[in-house]
Protein backbone atom coordinates (compact mmCIF):
# COMPACT_ATOMS: atom_id res chain seq x y z
CA UNK A 1 0.00 0.00 0.00
CA UNK A 2 2.54 2.32 0.77
CA UNK A 3 4.35 1.42 -3.06
CA UNK A 4 1.05 2.44 -4.60
CA UNK A 5 0.93 5.43 -2.63
CA UNK A 6 4.57 6.29 -3.56
CA UNK A 7 3.99 6.07 -7.18
CA UNK A 8 0.81 8.15 -7.25
CA UNK A 9 2.67 10.59 -5.46
CA UNK A 10 5.48 11.07 -8.25
CA UNK A 11 3.05 10.60 -10.96
CA UNK A 12 1.39 13.84 -9.92
CA UNK A 13 4.89 15.57 -9.57
CA UNK A 14 5.69 14.54 -12.77
CA UNK A 15 2.60 15.66 -14.78
CA UNK A 16 3.39 19.42 -15.25
CA UNK A 17 7.20 18.79 -16.20
CA UNK A 18 5.89 16.32 -18.85
CA UNK A 19 3.54 18.49 -20.14
CA UNK A 20 5.74 20.74 -20.59
CA UNK A 21 8.35 18.19 -22.13
CA UNK A 22 5.82 17.64 -24.94
CA UNK A 23 4.65 20.93 -25.16
CA UNK A 24 8.52 21.83 -26.26
CA UNK A 25 8.64 18.36 -28.32
CA UNK A 26 5.92 19.89 -30.49
CA UNK A 27 7.51 22.58 -30.86
CA UNK A 28 10.59 21.51 -32.14
CA UNK A 29 9.02 19.54 -34.52
CA UNK A 30 6.45 22.06 -35.79
CA UNK A 31 10.07 24.21 -36.38
CA UNK A 32 11.08 21.27 -38.07
CA UNK A 33 8.38 21.08 -40.50
CA UNK A 34 8.53 24.42 -41.13
CA UNK A 35 12.07 24.80 -42.07
CA UNK A 36 12.13 21.76 -44.41
CA UNK A 37 8.96 23.24 -46.34
CA UNK A 38 11.33 26.08 -46.69
CA UNK A 39 14.13 24.17 -48.03
CA UNK A 40 11.76 22.26 -50.38
CA UNK A 41 10.62 25.56 -51.33
CA UNK A 42 14.37 26.65 -52.30
CA UNK A 43 15.25 23.44 -54.07
CA UNK A 44 12.26 23.83 -56.36
CA UNK A 45 12.72 27.48 -57.41
CA UNK A 46 16.23 27.01 -57.87
CA UNK A 47 16.87 23.93 -60.21
CA UNK A 48 12.85 24.00 -61.55
CA UNK A 49 12.98 27.19 -62.69
CA UNK A 50 10.33 26.85 -65.47
CA UNK A 51 7.95 26.01 -62.13
CA UNK A 52 8.99 29.75 -60.44
CA UNK A 53 6.51 32.52 -60.51
CA UNK A 54 7.01 35.47 -61.87
CA UNK A 55 4.89 38.47 -60.64
CA UNK A 56 3.93 40.89 -63.80
CA UNK A 57 4.70 44.29 -63.46
CA UNK A 58 2.63 47.40 -62.18
CA UNK A 59 2.57 50.18 -64.92
CA UNK A 60 3.23 53.79 -63.41
CA UNK A 61 -0.08 55.27 -65.56
CA UNK A 62 -3.28 55.08 -63.14
CA UNK A 63 -6.55 54.80 -64.56
CA UNK A 64 -8.91 57.83 -64.43
CA UNK A 65 -12.11 56.98 -62.57
CA UNK A 66 -13.17 59.54 -65.74
CA UNK A 67 -13.14 56.57 -68.31
CA UNK A 68 -15.87 58.10 -70.54
CA UNK A 69 -14.08 61.45 -70.74
CA UNK A 70 -10.96 59.69 -71.91
CA UNK A 71 -12.78 57.22 -74.70
CA UNK A 72 -14.74 60.68 -75.82
CA UNK A 73 -10.50 61.92 -75.92
CA UNK A 74 -9.69 58.49 -78.00
CA UNK A 75 -13.00 59.26 -80.17
CA UNK A 76 -12.11 62.90 -80.89
CA UNK A 77 -8.42 62.24 -81.83
CA UNK A 78 -9.96 60.18 -84.17
CA UNK A 79 -12.23 61.84 -85.83
CA UNK A 80 -9.93 65.19 -86.41
CA UNK A 81 -7.26 62.94 -87.77
CA UNK A 82 -7.08 64.20 -91.89
CA UNK A 83 -5.97 62.18 -94.38
CA UNK A 84 -3.01 63.37 -96.70
CA UNK A 85 -4.65 63.62 -100.24
CA UNK A 86 -2.34 62.26 -102.81
CA UNK A 87 -1.26 63.99 -105.89
CA UNK A 88 -3.34 60.44 -107.94
CA UNK A 89 -6.78 61.77 -107.20
CA UNK A 90 -8.53 64.25 -108.95
CA UNK A 91 -9.35 67.25 -108.30
CA UNK A 92 -12.39 68.24 -106.11
CA UNK A 93 -15.24 70.47 -107.31
CA UNK A 94 -15.30 74.15 -105.59
CA UNK A 95 -18.76 72.59 -103.66
CA UNK A 96 -17.76 69.70 -102.68
CA UNK A 97 -14.39 71.71 -100.91
CA UNK A 98 -16.74 74.38 -99.26
CA UNK A 99 -18.85 71.62 -97.80
CA UNK A 100 -15.67 70.17 -96.41
CA UNK A 101 -14.92 73.23 -94.44
CA UNK A 102 -17.98 74.01 -93.23
CA UNK A 103 -17.93 70.52 -92.08
CA UNK A 104 -14.64 70.98 -90.42
CA UNK A 105 -15.36 74.21 -88.99
CA UNK A 106 -18.21 72.99 -87.64
CA UNK A 107 -16.72 70.05 -86.18
CA UNK A 108 -13.96 72.83 -84.60
CA UNK A 109 -16.69 74.55 -82.99
CA UNK A 110 -18.38 71.60 -81.25
CA UNK A 111 -14.98 70.60 -80.18
CA UNK A 112 -14.19 74.31 -78.64
CA UNK A 113 -17.39 74.18 -77.00
CA UNK A 114 -17.38 70.57 -75.58
CA UNK A 115 -14.10 71.00 -74.07
CA UNK A 116 -15.12 73.61 -71.12
CA UNK A 117 -18.22 71.92 -70.44
CA UNK A 118 -15.92 68.51 -70.02
CA UNK A 119 -13.37 70.98 -67.90
CA UNK A 120 -16.47 72.05 -65.95
CA UNK A 121 -18.24 68.97 -65.48
CA UNK A 122 -15.02 67.76 -64.16
CA UNK A 123 -13.99 70.40 -61.82
CA UNK A 124 -17.76 70.61 -60.37
CA UNK A 125 -17.01 66.59 -59.44
CA UNK A 126 -13.36 66.97 -57.78
CA UNK A 127 -13.20 68.78 -54.18
CA UNK A 128 -12.36 72.37 -53.96
CA UNK A 129 -11.63 74.37 -51.22
CA UNK A 130 -13.63 78.05 -50.68
CA UNK A 131 -11.64 80.94 -50.72
CA UNK A 132 -12.79 84.63 -49.69
CA UNK A 133 -13.21 87.17 -51.74
CA UNK A 134 -13.23 90.87 -49.89
CA UNK A 135 -15.72 91.74 -52.39
CA UNK A 136 -18.06 89.38 -51.39
CA UNK A 137 -17.89 89.71 -47.69
CA UNK A 138 -20.20 92.21 -47.08
CA UNK A 139 -22.70 90.29 -48.61
CA UNK A 140 -21.80 87.48 -46.73
CA UNK A 141 -21.81 88.97 -43.55
CA UNK A 142 -25.50 90.05 -44.27
CA UNK A 143 -26.94 86.94 -44.64
CA UNK A 144 -24.71 86.03 -41.94
CA UNK A 145 -26.65 88.23 -39.47
CA UNK A 146 -29.64 87.34 -41.26
CA UNK A 147 -29.74 90.87 -42.61
CA UNK A 148 -33.98 90.99 -43.23
CA UNK A 149 -34.65 89.63 -39.81
CA UNK A 150 -32.70 92.03 -38.25
CA UNK A 151 -34.11 94.70 -40.09
CA UNK A 152 -37.61 93.78 -38.63
CA UNK A 153 -36.03 94.13 -35.10
CA UNK A 154 -34.90 97.55 -35.74
CA UNK A 155 -38.11 98.49 -37.27
CA UNK A 156 -40.47 97.45 -34.45
CA UNK A 157 -37.97 98.84 -31.84
CA UNK A 158 -38.28 102.26 -33.66
CA UNK A 159 -42.29 102.01 -33.22
CA UNK A 160 -41.77 101.34 -29.68
CA UNK A 161 -39.33 104.19 -29.68
CA UNK A 162 -41.98 106.46 -31.49
CA UNK A 163 -44.66 105.59 -29.40
CA UNK A 164 -43.44 106.41 -26.04
CA UNK A 165 -45.00 109.78 -24.36
CA UNK A 166 -41.91 111.79 -24.29
CA UNK A 167 -40.60 114.27 -26.87
CA UNK A 168 -38.40 112.60 -29.48
CA UNK A 169 -34.95 112.47 -29.41
CA UNK A 170 -33.12 112.38 -32.33
CA UNK A 171 -29.76 111.30 -31.25
CA UNK A 172 -30.93 108.71 -28.50
CA UNK A 173 -33.15 107.24 -31.23
CA UNK A 174 -30.07 106.75 -33.57
CA UNK A 175 -27.84 105.12 -30.45
CA UNK A 176 -30.94 102.90 -29.89
CA UNK A 177 -31.42 101.79 -33.17
CA UNK A 178 -28.24 101.47 -34.07
CA UNK A 179 -27.57 99.23 -30.69
CA UNK A 180 -30.30 97.17 -31.49
CA UNK A 181 -29.27 96.23 -35.17
CA UNK A 182 -25.54 95.71 -33.70
CA UNK A 183 -27.06 93.12 -30.90
CA UNK A 184 -29.92 91.25 -33.34
CA UNK A 185 -26.93 90.77 -35.76
CA UNK A 186 -24.90 88.89 -32.89
CA UNK A 187 -27.86 87.01 -32.19
CA UNK A 188 -28.35 85.91 -35.55
CA UNK A 189 -25.08 84.96 -36.37
CA UNK A 190 -24.01 82.73 -32.94
CA UNK A 191 -27.84 81.21 -34.05
CA UNK A 192 -26.21 79.96 -37.79
CA UNK A 193 -22.91 79.22 -36.08
CA UNK A 194 -24.39 76.10 -33.45
CA UNK A 195 -27.31 75.42 -36.44
CA UNK A 196 -24.09 74.30 -38.90
CA UNK A 197 -25.24 70.41 -38.92
CA UNK A 198 -28.62 70.21 -38.79
CA UNK A 199 -29.03 74.14 -41.23
CA UNK A 200 -27.15 71.40 -44.02
CA UNK A 201 -30.02 68.88 -43.71
CA UNK A 202 -32.77 71.82 -44.78
CA UNK A 203 -33.68 73.14 -48.33
CA UNK A 204 -33.80 76.54 -46.74
CA UNK A 205 -30.50 76.65 -44.99
CA UNK A 206 -28.48 74.76 -46.61
CA UNK A 207 -27.10 77.51 -48.60
CA UNK A 208 -26.37 79.50 -45.54
CA UNK A 209 -22.40 80.96 -45.56
CA UNK A 210 -21.27 78.53 -42.53
CA UNK A 211 -23.02 75.67 -44.17
CA UNK A 212 -21.74 76.40 -47.72
CA UNK A 213 -18.41 76.61 -46.48
CA UNK A 214 -17.92 81.04 -47.64
CA UNK A 215 -16.81 82.00 -44.08
CA UNK A 216 -14.73 80.35 -41.46
CA UNK A 217 -16.61 79.17 -37.88
CA UNK A 218 -13.79 81.48 -36.29
CA UNK A 219 -14.48 84.65 -38.36
CA UNK A 220 -18.16 84.27 -37.90
CA UNK A 221 -17.66 84.25 -33.97
CA UNK A 222 -15.06 87.13 -34.48
CA UNK A 223 -17.81 88.94 -36.25
CA UNK A 224 -20.88 88.19 -33.64
CA UNK A 225 -18.53 89.29 -30.91
CA UNK A 226 -17.46 92.61 -32.58
CA UNK A 227 -21.29 93.21 -33.08
CA UNK A 228 -22.73 92.27 -29.99
CA UNK A 229 -20.04 93.78 -27.56
CA UNK A 230 -20.20 97.80 -29.17
CA UNK A 231 -24.17 97.07 -29.40
CA UNK A 232 -24.79 96.47 -25.67
CA UNK A 233 -21.79 98.92 -24.97
CA UNK A 234 -24.03 101.32 -27.00
CA UNK A 235 -27.15 100.89 -25.57
CA UNK A 236 -25.97 100.53 -21.83
CA UNK A 237 -23.72 103.80 -21.96
CA UNK A 238 -25.33 105.68 -24.81
CA UNK A 239 -28.85 105.55 -23.77
CA UNK A 240 -29.46 103.70 -20.56
CA UNK A 241 -28.67 100.58 -18.40
CA UNK A 242 -32.23 98.85 -18.71
CA UNK A 243 -32.24 99.26 -22.41
CA UNK A 244 -29.12 97.79 -22.51
CA UNK A 245 -29.74 94.91 -19.67
CA UNK A 246 -32.74 94.00 -21.77
CA UNK A 247 -30.39 93.78 -25.12
CA UNK A 248 -28.37 91.73 -23.40
CA UNK A 249 -30.66 89.33 -22.13
CA UNK A 250 -32.35 89.19 -25.47
CA UNK A 251 -29.09 87.36 -26.69
CA UNK A 252 -28.57 85.05 -24.45
CA UNK A 253 -32.46 84.50 -24.84
CA UNK A 254 -31.68 83.68 -28.24
CA UNK A 255 -28.77 82.05 -28.80
CA UNK A 256 -29.05 79.64 -25.36
CA UNK A 257 -32.72 79.19 -24.63
CA UNK A 258 -34.52 79.19 -28.06
CA UNK A 259 -31.27 77.72 -30.13
CA UNK A 260 -31.01 74.54 -28.35
CA UNK A 261 -34.58 73.90 -27.30
CA UNK A 262 -35.76 73.75 -30.96
CA UNK A 263 -34.35 70.52 -30.89
CA UNK A 264 -36.07 69.46 -27.56
CA UNK A 265 -39.61 71.08 -27.43
CA UNK A 266 -42.35 72.37 -28.96
CA UNK A 267 -41.85 75.26 -26.30
CA UNK A 268 -39.29 76.49 -28.36
CA UNK A 269 -41.53 79.15 -30.61
CA UNK A 270 -43.10 80.20 -27.15
CA UNK A 271 -39.39 81.14 -25.95
CA UNK A 272 -38.60 82.58 -29.49
CA UNK A 273 -42.05 84.88 -29.14
CA UNK A 274 -41.00 86.53 -25.97
CA UNK A 275 -37.56 87.29 -28.13
CA UNK A 276 -39.09 89.16 -30.99
CA UNK A 277 -41.43 90.71 -27.95
CA UNK A 278 -38.46 92.26 -26.59
CA UNK A 279 -37.28 94.41 -29.34
CA UNK A 280 -40.33 97.47 -28.89
CA UNK A 281 -40.25 97.62 -25.20
CA UNK A 282 -36.13 97.63 -25.68
CA UNK A 283 -37.58 100.79 -27.62
CA UNK A 284 -40.14 102.13 -25.19
CA UNK A 285 -37.26 101.89 -22.42
CA UNK A 286 -34.66 103.70 -24.42
CA UNK A 287 -37.18 106.71 -24.29
CA UNK A 288 -38.94 106.85 -21.51
CA UNK A 289 -35.67 104.96 -19.32
CA UNK A 290 -38.94 102.61 -17.59
CA UNK A 291 -40.78 99.32 -17.75
CA UNK A 292 -44.50 101.10 -18.30
CA UNK A 293 -47.80 99.81 -19.37
CA UNK A 294 -47.39 100.92 -22.86
CA UNK A 295 -43.84 98.74 -23.13
CA UNK A 296 -45.94 95.62 -22.13
CA UNK A 297 -48.75 96.04 -24.27
CA UNK A 298 -45.99 96.76 -27.38
CA UNK A 299 -44.79 93.78 -26.42
CA UNK A 300 -47.73 91.75 -26.30
CA UNK A 301 -48.71 93.20 -29.57
CA UNK A 302 -45.75 91.08 -31.30
CA UNK A 303 -45.94 88.46 -28.59
CA UNK A 304 -49.24 87.65 -30.36
CA UNK A 305 -48.36 88.28 -33.88
CA UNK A 306 -45.78 85.78 -34.26
CA UNK A 307 -48.00 82.90 -33.91
CA UNK A 308 -49.89 83.02 -37.12
CA UNK A 309 -46.93 84.33 -38.62
CA UNK A 310 -44.76 81.55 -37.88
CA UNK A 311 -46.74 78.75 -37.26
CA UNK A 312 -48.05 79.43 -40.69
CA UNK A 313 -44.41 79.61 -42.19
CA UNK A 314 -43.60 76.42 -40.62
CA UNK A 315 -46.61 74.71 -41.90
CA UNK A 316 -45.02 74.14 -44.93
CA UNK A 317 -41.94 73.94 -43.95
CA UNK A 318 -42.74 70.48 -42.03
CA UNK A 319 -40.35 68.09 -44.26
CA UNK A 320 -37.67 71.06 -44.08
CA UNK A 321 -37.94 70.73 -40.24
CA UNK A 322 -38.29 67.04 -39.56
CA UNK A 323 -35.46 66.52 -41.58
CA UNK A 324 -33.39 68.98 -39.88
CA UNK A 325 -34.74 67.35 -36.29
CA UNK A 326 -36.42 70.52 -35.25
CA UNK A 327 -39.37 69.72 -32.85
CA UNK A 328 -42.27 72.15 -34.05
CA UNK A 329 -45.74 72.30 -33.36
CA UNK A 330 -46.54 71.69 -37.42
CA UNK A 331 -44.28 68.45 -36.75
CA UNK A 332 -45.28 67.01 -33.91
CA UNK A 333 -48.44 68.75 -32.96
CA UNK A 334 -50.12 70.18 -36.49
CA UNK A 335 -53.73 70.39 -34.36
CA UNK A 336 -52.14 72.49 -31.44
CA UNK A 337 -50.25 74.58 -34.35
CA UNK A 338 -53.29 75.39 -35.71
CA UNK A 339 -55.13 75.87 -32.44
CA UNK A 340 -52.50 78.74 -30.98
CA UNK A 341 -52.53 80.13 -34.53
CA UNK A 342 -56.24 81.13 -34.12
CA UNK A 343 -56.23 82.26 -30.64
CA UNK A 344 -53.28 84.74 -31.31
CA UNK A 345 -55.29 86.17 -34.34
CA UNK A 346 -57.99 86.70 -32.35
CA UNK A 347 -55.87 88.00 -29.15
CA UNK A 348 -54.49 90.80 -31.55
CA UNK A 349 -58.35 92.38 -31.41
CA UNK A 350 -58.57 92.50 -27.36
CA UNK A 351 -54.65 93.98 -27.15
CA UNK A 352 -55.82 96.49 -29.68
CA UNK A 353 -59.11 97.34 -27.96
CA UNK A 354 -56.81 97.96 -24.46
CA UNK A 355 -54.56 100.21 -25.71
CA UNK A 356 -57.32 102.84 -25.10
CA UNK A 357 -57.86 101.77 -22.11
CA UNK A 358 -54.17 102.31 -20.82
CA UNK A 359 -54.56 105.55 -21.71
CA UNK A 360 -51.76 105.02 -24.88
CA UNK A 361 -54.01 105.63 -27.55
CA UNK A 362 -56.90 107.06 -28.48
CA UNK A 363 -60.54 105.15 -29.03
CA UNK A 364 -60.27 105.92 -32.78
CA UNK A 365 -57.46 102.86 -33.06
CA UNK A 366 -59.51 100.01 -32.30
CA UNK A 367 -61.88 100.84 -34.29
CA UNK A 368 -59.99 101.70 -37.12
CA UNK A 369 -57.74 98.39 -36.77
CA UNK A 370 -60.55 96.01 -36.15
CA UNK A 371 -61.24 95.42 -40.03
CA UNK A 372 -57.61 94.50 -40.15
CA UNK A 373 -57.58 92.62 -37.31
CA UNK A 374 -60.93 90.68 -38.10
CA UNK A 375 -59.48 89.64 -41.73
CA UNK A 376 -56.07 87.91 -40.35
CA UNK A 377 -58.38 86.29 -37.49
CA UNK A 378 -61.19 85.24 -40.68
CA UNK A 379 -57.45 83.76 -42.69
CA UNK A 380 -56.11 82.57 -39.36
CA UNK A 381 -59.98 80.55 -38.86
CA UNK A 382 -59.34 79.22 -42.51
CA UNK A 383 -55.56 77.81 -41.67
CA UNK A 384 -57.61 76.15 -38.29
CA UNK A 385 -60.19 74.44 -40.97
CA UNK A 386 -58.49 74.02 -43.74
CA UNK A 387 -55.06 72.50 -42.67
CA UNK A 388 -53.48 72.58 -45.94
CA UNK A 389 -50.88 74.83 -47.66
CA UNK A 390 -53.12 77.62 -49.36
CA UNK A 391 -54.69 78.51 -46.45
CA UNK A 392 -51.47 78.69 -44.93
CA UNK A 393 -49.40 80.79 -47.45
CA UNK A 394 -52.37 83.21 -47.26
CA UNK A 395 -51.99 83.72 -43.77
CA UNK A 396 -48.45 84.17 -43.81
CA UNK A 397 -48.28 86.59 -46.51
CA UNK A 398 -51.07 88.76 -44.87
CA UNK A 399 -48.95 88.48 -41.20
CA UNK A 400 -46.27 90.52 -43.20
CA UNK A 401 -48.45 93.54 -43.90
CA UNK A 402 -50.55 93.21 -40.94
CA UNK A 403 -47.92 94.26 -38.83
CA UNK A 404 -46.22 97.57 -40.14
CA UNK A 405 -50.14 98.52 -40.71
CA UNK A 406 -50.99 97.77 -37.18
CA UNK A 407 -48.33 100.01 -36.10
CA UNK A 408 -48.89 102.58 -38.24
CA UNK A 409 -52.38 103.18 -37.39
CA UNK A 410 -51.36 102.88 -33.87
CA UNK A 411 -48.53 105.14 -34.26
CA UNK A 412 -51.28 108.01 -36.12
CA UNK A 413 -53.67 107.43 -32.98
CA UNK A 414 -51.47 107.72 -30.04
CA UNK A 415 -51.88 110.40 -27.25
CA UNK A 416 -49.42 113.31 -27.89
CA UNK A 417 -47.44 114.32 -24.82
CA UNK A 418 -49.10 118.00 -24.71
CA UNK A 419 -52.86 116.21 -24.45
CA UNK A 420 -51.49 114.11 -21.45
CA UNK A 421 -49.47 116.53 -20.25
CA UNK A 422 -52.24 118.97 -20.15
CA UNK A 423 -54.31 116.43 -18.45
CA UNK A 424 -51.66 115.75 -15.66
CA UNK A 425 -51.71 119.86 -15.34
CA UNK A 426 -55.57 119.61 -14.59
CA UNK A 427 -55.63 116.98 -12.29
CA UNK A 428 -53.11 118.62 -10.62
CA UNK A 429 -55.03 121.50 -10.20
CA UNK A 430 -58.43 120.19 -9.63
CA UNK A 431 -56.60 118.18 -6.65
CA UNK A 432 -54.97 121.90 -5.15
CA UNK A 433 -58.15 123.28 -5.62
CA UNK A 434 -59.80 120.58 -3.14
CA UNK A 435 -56.74 120.68 -0.91
CA UNK A 436 -57.92 124.48 -0.78
CA UNK A 437 -61.47 123.94 0.15
CA UNK A 438 -60.32 121.84 2.63
CA UNK A 439 -58.21 123.70 3.79
CA UNK A 440 -59.69 126.45 6.62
Amino acid sequence: GLFVWHLKNTGIRQIPCQFVHLCRVANDRLITFQYFNFLKRMYVTQYNKDLSQWAKPKSDSVASPFRELQQLDQEKKIIHKISPISPAHPPLSETSSRNELREMKSAAEIEDLITPVRAESKEDRQWKEMKLHLEDLPGILARLSKIKLTALVVSTASAGFAMAPVPFDLTCFVLASLGTGLASCAANSINQFFEVPFDSNMNRTKNRPLVRGQISPLLAVCFAASCGVPGIALLTLGVNPLTGALGAFNIFLYTCCYTPMKRMSIANTWVGAVVGAIPPVMGWTAATGSLDAGALLLGGILYSWQFPHFNALSWGLREDYSRGGYCMMSVTHPGLCRRVALRHCLALIGLSTAAPVLDITTWTFPVISLPINLYISYLGFRFYRDADRSSSRKLFFCSLWHLPMLLLVMFTCKKSFLEKEDKGDLLGGNHGRAMEIRLP
